[in-house]
């Protein structure tokens, strides 16, 4: 690939192209690298520029059923196979990640919080702290990760911004830093509250950056957190995602569920030097995890199959 260029995933101009942007291929690789290595929840996205490029959108893929969906190579960004990508819809418990992101942002994870009344007043999935107890940032991150705990969700966001309302503000800001063009946030646990919506697309490249991030990549790899309670009791958290362990390849990502949202999944997997990143959204059927496989599988073998190189399409 010298001389070539490395296509990362950008704003989409309709179902059937997207705007691509470009990192040159000399650096992509150690940059990459050295994203994925930090550990302190500093890693970013590369500044870039926009070009006209369109990109390949395979439309050959495995059947799957969700009604939205987005399978893209997660080192370049290229999209691999999607429908119904730019549609709005509830997203569940997978914007948790845009919620991770924000708490990142500010880093200072061995900072002390103590729990308030107000946070724990959520429903259904709660970690089951009490008002009083005092945790370190990072604890409630990676088992609000792992878990995916609502109670935790509220705890972090009144935590970075002193209240719910003024942390999605900040989950907005941080989504459209990310490109993200059809999203608006209003909680940082994705409980269904009417305006609050993503797309498969936009939900893609918070994966992209999440991905991208030490902290979250060793959170949601872990099929097992061990959280040490106030009390001093500890309580082993499994994580939410069915694919860890059932499937090699899965290192990661996040799960989702509501009754408005359907079934929910942000999922990837890697095999040698060939990583792959699936949004599903709108799922009505407990398969979601066997669509999952299928299409990663896929993907990977199709990125294999052609070496990993991305594949820049030029027509119309």
């Amino acid at each position: 690939m010298t001389g070539a260029a490395v296509w990362s995933l950008a704003s989409c101009t309709n179902q059937g192209g997207v705007r691509a942007i470009p990192v040159t291929s000399s650096n992509a690789q150690h940059l990459y690298a050295a994203a994925a290595a930090q550990g302190d929840g500093s890693a970013s996205m590369v500044p870039v520029m926009l070009p006209e490029q369109r990109m390949l959108v395979a439309t050959t893929g495995p059947s799957i059923r969700a009604a939205s969906y987005l399978l893209l190579d997660a080192r370049t960004g290229q999209h691999l196979a999607g429908r119904n990508f730019e549609t709005a819809r509830a997203v569940a418990s997978t914007q948790k990640l845009v919620t991770a992101l924000v708490v990142l942002d500010a880093g200072n994870l061995d900072k002390n919080v103590r729990v308030q009344s107000s946070d724990v007043a959520v429903e259904p999935t709660r970690l089951g702290v009490k008002p009083g107890e005092v945790y370190t940032r990072r604890e409630l991150l990676y088992a609000f990760l792992v878990k995916s705990a609502n109670d935790v969700a509220n705890i972090l966001a009144r935590d970075n911004a002193g209240s719910i309302s003024a942390f999605a503000t900040k989950m907005n800001a941080k989504a459209r830093s990310l490109g993200c063009s059809n999203t608006n946030f209003k909680n940082p646990h994705g409980l269904t509250v009417s305006g609050q919506y993503s797309t498969a697309r936009d939900m893609a490249r918070v994966a992209m950056a999440a991905y991208r991030n030490g902290v979250i990549r060793d959170a949601v790899r872990r099929k097992y957190y061990t959280f040490h309670r106030a009390d001093g009791r500890t309580v082993v958290l499994e994580n939410t995602n069915d694919l860890l362990g059932a499937m090699p390849e899965c290192n990661g990502m996040k799960t989702g569920y509501t009754v408005a949202s359907g079934r929910c999944l942000i999922s990837s997997a890697v095999s040698g030097s060939r990583e792959v990143i699936l949004v599903q959204l709108g799922t009505k059927t407990k398969y979601i995890w066997d669509d999952a496989r299928i299409m990663m599988s896929w993907g990977l073998q199709r990125l294999r199959s052609r070496g990993g190189l991305a594949m820049v399409w030029s027509g119309n």
